[in-house]
């Protein structure tokens, strides 16, 4: 169900040896993101439960439940930012009716990250994705 930009993350995990490594790769994936223009960093794209500042811009294109996903994203902590670049691998480009049915929690425990986040970060990830699939619901219902 995962995405080719989610797979070559897995990949890209399977060949690194350790937790240090991997943590060092989803910081470099936040990195290489597009700023969120300060615009759009408002209450309204902030998501409430996390520990960090998050912001998600929902960018749908199309209408309906075939519309595809897709989102901008920002933190104010540079993992966060790399939670959100591999959130963005994970969802971006999909049907917005089938964002739901992604199991992000097993696609993060593929890549490990399910045991190497604090429990505040997997709660902000928790948040991220119940924002993502509100957004993606909202623009299915659209149709």
């Amino acid at each position: 169900m995962a995405t080719p930009a989610f797979e070559d993350i897995a990949e890209t995990f399977a060949f690194l040896d350790d937790w240090e490594d991997r943590y060092r790769h989803v910081i470099e994936l936040g990195k290489a993101m597009p700023a969120l223009d300060a615009a759009f960093r408002v209450p309204a794209t902030k998501v409430e439960g996390c520990a960090s500042q998050v912001w998600l811009l929902p960018r749908i294109e199309g209408r309906g439940p075939a519309a595809r996903f897709d989102f901008q994203g920002d933190s104010d902590a540079m993992i966060v930012r790399g939670l959100i670049a591999v959130l963005h691998a994970l969802y971006s480009g999909l049907p917005v009716a089938e964002v739901g049915s992604v199991d992000a929690n097993a696609e993060f425990a593929r890549l490990g990250l399910d045991r190497h986040l604090s429990a505040q970060r997997s709660n902000g990830v928790r948040a991220m994705v119940g924002r993502i699939r509100l957004l993606a619901a909202a623009a299915a219902a659209e149709g």
